[in-house]
């Protein structure tokens, strides 16, 4: 449990949680679980999961759907004041949405290192080369958000998938 006195990660807990129960939704079917959530003057405005094998997809991350939803409701493209969590980090497409987008802050629960574009493999959210940068935070209820992960590939390998 975090120490809200001692650990700079605790008032991303919150917002984490709220990632981890779409992961587990997407756990639950079928699809990779990584949750996202967007947060916006201490609300949620956008939720995703991952839905690629459901919508057929390839840009069905949880990420992408968070964005679209939130833009829905701000009526506008820019999300400017706002705070993405995500269960994991997020990859090219998603990180290049995110700086598109205009979020300043992205929090994320555990690195990817096969595709992780914020820390990982790519650091297109702090690339001073474009024309907006996200300030990036990883960690938040690590251990959570990998365990999840972890059992869904178990439980694909076991059943001969993936």
């Amino acid at each position: 449990m975090l120490d809200p006195l001692t650990d700079p990660l605790q008032p991303h807990a919150r917002w984490m949680l709220a990632a981890l129960d779409l992961a587990r939704q997407a756990f639950d079917e079928g699809e990779v679980p990584v949750g996202a959530v967007i947060v916006h003057q201490d609300a949620i405005i956008g939720t995703g999961y991952n839905q690629r094998e459901q919508l057929r997809d390839p840009t069905a991350h949880a990420e992408m759907i968070a964005i679209t939803q939130a833009a829905e409701v701000l009526g506008s493209w820019r999300l400017l004041d706002c705070t993405l969590y995500c269960t994991l980090e997020p990859c090219p497409m998603c990180a290049g949405a995110i700086v598109q987008a205009r979020i300043p802050t992205v929090v994320y629960g555990t690195t990817d290192p096969k595709a992780g574009a914020c820390h990982s493999l790519y650091r297109i959210t702090a690339d001073p080369r474009l024309n907006h940068r996200a300030t990036v935070m990883g960690g938040v209820l690590q251990a959570d958000c990998q365990a999840v992960l972890q059992a869904f590939f178990a439980q694909q390998r076991a059943l001969g998938k993936k």
